[in-house]
């Protein structure tokens, strides 16, 4: 059983922690944070006995075969560096990398190690959007041809994530870069994107607005808008809603987990509602469950040799989109996706 060492204690890896003592062929042996309470209060919780505020002294100690970087972005490159140093496969918490540049060194270095690097992009992991891309893959609206990947909500994400009001980027880089991902899952790699940003909340240092035109490889257009703007009830957080045109037919996730498809004169609707895993709470259990489904895959992948799906560099991909994003808003032109 691969053990493996969690870097990080904040909001979100508790998640991590609580998913990865449900992986099967896995096990938490070591956590690391700098933050003295917040470390030995999740040590406690979750019965870890091997603390360390060094990361550099955890790799050194502890013989683990995996590292599981649940930091802010600054951090990571270092870590993942270090890791690779130390011979660790990581399993890195988005966003990737503050910087394409950063990300490309990261990749570098754990290739360059054998090792292997997967990037924590958990919305195409979510049980709902799963089903939903297995379906378009499968042919059953035939070749798509358009798309509309939505996030759009007024939830108070500041309150547990104080820190997303206070950078220069926002939405793109925090939130957008999943719905990317999610676009990519079913239409594949963009030539082109154009977008444009706004600020509607004064409290916030970046943009809370996003919406994204994306020119696909084969030939879809996708459109993919964010916002922590809205105001609408009933609120559908975190739930990512999905339309797409396809030859033969058409296919909407809509807010409810309602997945409705149209093909052939005829009409199929399913509940594709994510389980409420026991440590799960509404309205989070949908990204909860996809933490646990995200683990096992970069899991199975380590004990059969094989690339996980996002990996390391499947996710400068999408970092190219955030790229071009942010350089599509700020000069007003559409970004050819090859000068990222």
């Amino acid at each position: 059983m691969p053990k493996g060492a969690l870097i990080g204690c904040g909001f979100f890896a508790q998640n991590q922690l609580h998913a990865w003592g449900e992986i099967a062929g896995a096990e938490i042996v070591a956590l690391c944070d700098r933050d003295e309470r917040r470390l030995s209060e999740t040590a406690a919780r979750f019965g870890i006995a091997r603390t360390y505020r060094d990361a550099g002294e955890m790799l050194a100690a502890e013989a683990v075969d995996f590292v599981d970087i649940a930091t802010t972005a600054p951090s990571h490159r270092p870590l993942v560096e270090m890791a690779a140093r130390a011979g660790r496969h990581v399993i890195c918490q988005k966003p990737f990398a503050e910087t394409i540049e950063d990300a490309r060194a990261m990749v570098a270095a754990v290739e360059a190690a054998g090792r292997v690097l997967m990037v924590h992009e958990n919305f195409r992991w979510q049980s709902a959007i799963r089903r939903a891309i297995e379906t378009v893959r499968g042919g059953a609206i035939g070749e798509p041809f358009f798309g509309r990947i939505s996030f759009r909500s007024g939830y108070d994400v500041y309150a547990g994530q104080p820190y997303l009001a206070e950078g220069q980027r926002f939405i793109i880089e925090d939130l957008g870069i999943h719905i990317l991902d999610i676009a990519r899952a079913f239409f594949g790699d963009v030539d082109r994107l154009s977008a444009t940003t706004r600020r509607v909340n004064p409290q916030i240092r970046g943009e809370d607005v996003a919406t994204m035109l994306l020119a696909h490889a084969g030939g879809v257009t996708s459109v993919v808008d964010c916002s922590y703007a809205t105001r609408r009830e009933p609120e559908t957080f975190p739930q990512t809603l999905v339309e797409i045109d396809g030859t033969d037919g058409t296919l909407r996730l809509d807010a409810g987990y309602r997945l409705t498809v149209q093909s052939g004169g005829r009409e199929t609707i399913l509940d594709v509602s994510p389980p409420l895993l026991a440590w799960a709470e509404r309205p989070w259990h949908n990204i909860q469950e996809s933490v646990k489904t995200i683990q096992q895959h970069f899991v199975d992948c380590l004990a059969e040799g094989r690339q996980p799906e996002t990996s390391g560099a499947d996710n400068l991909k999408t970092l190219a989109l955030v790229e071009a994003a942010y350089r599509s808003a700020e000069t007003g032109r559409t970004v050819e996706i090859a000068a990222i």
